[in-house]
């Protein structure tokens, strides 16, 4: 079987749990529904602004967020696939990539190095989880048991992030005055803002460096 309906790429895609269904990602802006037990093509979304690299069931069952270039997360119905029923800007360069964590928490990567948690209905950034500095995350993948999320990224490192604490995390309708531009709150120990020295890899690759460049340097006088 072959089926041809977007079209740009495909970036992302996605099966229901009744195995019945397969949702595709496309750059074309839009969401292709695709029944695999007929053999058949149902339908494609609206187109939205930007490509759509990512997208996963929420809600048990009930929402499907997509992922945008922009950094926009669309939000659809299930069985209403035609059109959003909601979106979220995330203040992001993009979503290139997203899972999930819970019924209602994603966790989003981007070019800019920054993966984020995010809730779903109601919409929040919950924070940052982790980042591979200045490098675009190209994916995560979270563990069976919900307790590690890994990341890689064009810095060729698998990077692993507790996020035990997301399973238990409650999130009010009620939306506090935040400042804009403030910095991203840190939900683990190792994510920028948590007090703990995140830096501390990247400081000592330089020196290392530095080490060895001088080493180099030694053996040449000798």
């Amino acid at each position: 079987m072959e089926s041809r309906q977007h079209e740009e790429y495909i970036s992302a895609m996605a099966v229901d749990g009744n195995k019945k269904i397969l949702l595709t990602a496309s750059g074309d802006g839009t969401m292709g529904v695709f029944n695999i037990k007929r053999r058949r093509f149902e339908l494609l979304s609206e187109p939205q602004n930007g490509d759509l690299t990512s997208v996963a069931l929420l809600k048990v069952g009930k929402k499907v967020a997509c992922g945008c270039s922009e950094g926009t997360i669309y939000l659809f119905n299930w069985n209403g696939f035609g059109a959003t029923s909601d979106r979220f800007a995330l203040r992001a360069e993009s979503v290139d990539c997203m899972v999930p964590i819970t019924e209602s928490i994603v966790c989003t990567g981007s070019l800019d190095g920054v993966i984020r948690a995010v809730n779903i209905l109601p919409n929040r950034v919950l924070g940052c989880v982790g980042q591979h500095l200045g490098e675009p995350i190209e994916q995560l993948a979270v563990t069976p048991d919900g307790q590690l999320l890994a990341s890689c990224a064009h810095d060729q490192k698998v990077k692993f992030w507790d996020i035990s604490s997301l399973g238990s995390m409650v999130v009010d309708e009620y939306r506090k005055k935040k400042k804009r531009g403030g910095p991203l709150k840190a939900l683990t120990s190792k994510a920028p803002g948590s007090g703990e020295d995140f830096f501390a890899d990247l400081r000592e690759e330089e020196e290392a460096t530095g080490e060895a460049a001088t080493g180099s340097d030694s053996d040449d006088s000798d």
